[in-house]
């Protein structure tokens, strides 16, 4: 299992949706998933170029949408 990165230093962008927040990094070849009101105190979820691609697609074709 490869070392998880330590997103020290990485620049997180946010996105938020009714006061809900949630940041994205990407830093050394992973993408760093946190909630956003917590910010560095976050636990942050962390998941490879490809898994974060295929979350993403899902997303857009609406497979998580609440109905």
């Amino acid at each position: 299992m490869a070392e998880r990165p330590s997103f020290i230093g990485a620049t997180w962008k946010r996105a938020c949706t009714g006061g809900d927040c949630v940041e994205v990094a990407f830093q050394d070849g992973r993408v760093g998933v946190r909630d956003g009101k917590q910010g560095d105190d976050a636990t942050v979820l962390t998941f490879t170029h490809e898994e974060w691609q295929r979350f993403v697609e899902a997303v857009k074709i609406g497979m998580f949408d609440v109905p």
